[in-house]
């Protein structure tokens, strides 16, 4: 029997547990905090990631490492790799840490991005400013997710408060890009170079932070062929091996990439319940060098992310494929504790079935876009069931 051993304890790391228990994989987990919410599914060694000893003891006690979230130092990742392997591999894991090495390489492989500049100095900044216009945005190269290390500028008044508000340290500045939509593409790649990738996503955020996830997303083919043409580009070029996202806007419809998650990632939820082979599965799959798994979507499906607190459960349980998930962690604001998914093998029942939930649970707000998106505001079918 296999041990993973997963860097990061968060509740991605806990629902990879919970995939591999039917693989008949078992799991050991390494995290700063000793509450890790995957600690309820595997054991976990409390250490810092630079903590040498704790490494040692680690991969005596596993077969393969993976990491749940991008912000594992890379340096530990390649330490390990040293004495087993790593997947993803410990480049790939560096490349996604630095926002304006990962914009780099999109250029590199033929991907168009929302203009973007290096900036080291307050005078680089104030350049950056007057050759790409008002709004941008100011993001930290290193250290940023889910909103964080960020900062949007309207005009040169707040060139001097965003240098100073993200720590004077090596930054990008991004033009702001009036996108239609918000795309990713979850995909997988196998130690053998097999590639696969679920359907596209649509993805809203809110303060920075994913709330809602509808797939497949309504798309062109045209659309979803560029945006995995540009995914396997990628993994390719990485020699990537699991499951990771490539994160898109659509402006006219044209593709620009905006940044990758060397991870199973927030808007690939849905699979769990949602698609022949979840996310999950096909991660471990993939770094103990399975088969992968199918990545066909079972009808349609919409992801509520649960922010600061859980709602109730009784609401989304009582839809007939409504599946609730509580990470097991203390509420606290602006953190993960949840997520809910509706699944439907028709988008005029998915509508149905989130209209009701939203009135059940007051979150109109929330679930409003994905109604629109799915074109059933008016509860008009964008794919009639058979003999309507």
């Amino acid at each position: 029997m296999m041990t993973v051993g997963i860097l990061g304890g968060g509740q991605l790391a806990r629902m990879l547990a919970i995939a591999g228990a039917p693989l008949g994989l078992r799991f050991r987990v390494l995290d700063v905090a000793p509450d890790a919410c995957a600690a309820q599914f595997a054991p976990l060694i409390v250490a810092d990631y630079h903590d040498t000893v704790a490494l040692e003891r680690f991969a005596a006690e596993v077969d393969v490492v993976t990491f749940d979230f991008e912000n594992v130092p890379a340096d530990s990742a390649q330490w390990l790799s040293e004495r087993l392997p790593v997947y993803p591999n410990p480049h790939a894991l560096a490349v996604a840490q630095d926002r304006l090495e990962e914009k780099n390489l999109f250029l590199e492989l033929g991907m168009a991005t929302p203009e973007f500049r290096a900036v080291d100095s307050l005078e680089d900044l104030q350049r950056a400013c007057t050759e790409i216009g008002f709004p941008c945005i100011l993001k930290t190269r290193r250290l940023g997710y889910d909103g964080k290390g960020q900062y949007r500028l309207h005009g040169t008044a707040d060139i001097a408060d965003a240098w100073a508000a993200l720590g004077r340290v090596p930054l990008i500045l991004e033009a702001f890009v009036a996108f239609d939509r918000e795309l990713s593409v979850v995909a997988v790649r196998g130690q053998d170079g097999e590639f696969r990738a679920y359907p596209l996503t649509q993805n809203w955020h809110t303060d920075g932070v994913l709330s809602l996830s509808l797939a497949p997303a309504p798309q062109s083919e045209e659309v979803a062929a560029l945006a995995f043409e540009c995914a396997q580009l990628l993994a390719d070029r990485l020699e990537y091996v699991g499951v990771f996202a490539l994160e898109l806007f659509e402006r006219d419809g044209q593709l620009l990439a905006n940044e990758m998650a060397p991870r199973v990632h927030n808007s690939g939820h849905w699979t769990i319940e949602g698609a022949d082979c979840s996310q999950f599965s096909n991660h471990l799959r993939a770094v103990v060098g399975l088969p992968l798994g199918s990545t066909s979507a079972r009808g349609v499906s919409a992801m509520l992310n649960w922010v600061g607190e859980l709602p109730e459960r009784a609401p989304v349980l009582k839809q007939a494929r409504g599946y609730f998930h509580d990470y097991g962690k203390s509420p606290r604001a602006g953190r993960k504790v949840g997520h809910a998914t509706l699944t439907a093998a028709y988008a005029d029942v998915l509508a149905e079935n989130l209209a009701e939930l939203a009135a059940a649970i007051d979150r109109q707000a929330q679930i409003a876009p994905a109604l629109a998106a799915l074109g059933l505001a008016n509860t008009a079918a964008t794919e009639p069931r058979p003999g309507s």
